[in-house]
């Protein structure tokens, strides 16, 4: 099987910082790929280079058998979940429409077929009640829940996700969560699903890259997740136990640095 998502020689840096170097990864069709780390580590860096918003310094990012490119249709995006004003006046169903058709210009041009697969989308997330409700009104996770049927609109080969638990209480964790997997084992999705804590989606996820200090490490979640290996990624010593199907990290060195480093350049590259 061909993979739909192919990264070769990929480096990527902020000044004289090295996010990673060398890496090289291949995401097939059907894969659930978390990408792990601390604050600064460059995860969501990872997930602009997929979305052609951010060139790597050396190497080669390929999409579908073709170079990156901004705006391709074979992505769709979740991005993290920030709660729209009270007041906002836009419904649920507008909202999940943007992504059916909110690329094209003027009016629509079946407006039947638009409604039409809007249903199918609100359905499919579990919004069909609140449909014609203002997403102002709605909880973190009815929102988050609507975020996801926008970015299931085109079918996606790729299903990118940046945090898209941040914020939501356990049950709706639990549900965008079981959301996303049924996008990716029932139509074939590669999912790649940035996160810094992986038990939320621990029972769908094939494979992880653990990005730390200018490192990264690939494998399976048992392979990576260890003392040994996330030790020898931060360069001193982390506690790594496996208990009840869940894992706890203990010991994690503070990453504010980091943070702020990426931070400051990333407003560096804006300005």
């Amino acid at each position: 099987m061909k993979p739909v998502v192919s990264l070769t020689g990929a480096s990527l840096k902020f000044g004289q910082r090295a996010l990673w170097e060398d890496l090289d990864l291949d995401i097939k069709p059907g894969e659930f790929f978390a990408v792990l780390g601390p604050n600064g580590s460059g995860k969501t860096s990872f997930l602009k280079v997929l979305l052609g918003l951010q060139g790597l310094h050396q190497g080669q990012a390929m999409l579908g058998g073709r170079p990156v490119e901004r705006g391709s249709s074979l992505i769709g995006y979740i991005p993290q979940q920030k709660s729209f004003a009270p007041d906002t006046p836009m419904r649920a169903r507008d909202l999940v429409g943007l992504g059916v058709d909110g690329h094209r210009w003027g009016l629509r041009l079946s407006s039947t077929k638009a409604n039409r697969r809007i249903d199918q989308l609100l359905d499919l997330v579990g919004a069909t009640e609140y449909a014609k409700v203002p997403v102002g009104q709605l909880s973190g996770g009815e929102q988050q829940r609507l975020r996801v049927a926008q970015a299931l609109a085109t079918d996606p080969q790729v299903l990118l996700c940046d945090e898209p638990l941040l914020s939501l209480d356990l049950h709706h964790q639990q549900a965008v969560s079981a959301l996303i997997n049924q996008q990716c084992r029932e139509q074939n999705s590669a999912v790649v699903f940035v996160t810094h804590e992986i038990n939320p989606i621990i029972d769908y996820v094939d494979r992880v890259l653990y990005l730390a200090g200018g490192r990264f490490k690939v494998g399976a979640p048992d392979d990576v997740m260890t003392t040994e290996v996330l030790s020898d990624l931060y360069g001193s010593h982390v506690e790594v136990i496996h208990a009840n199907g869940r894992i706890v990290v203990v010991g994690l060195p503070d990453a504010t640095t980091h943070h702020h480093a990426e931070a400051h350049a990333l407003a560096e590259e804006a300005a």
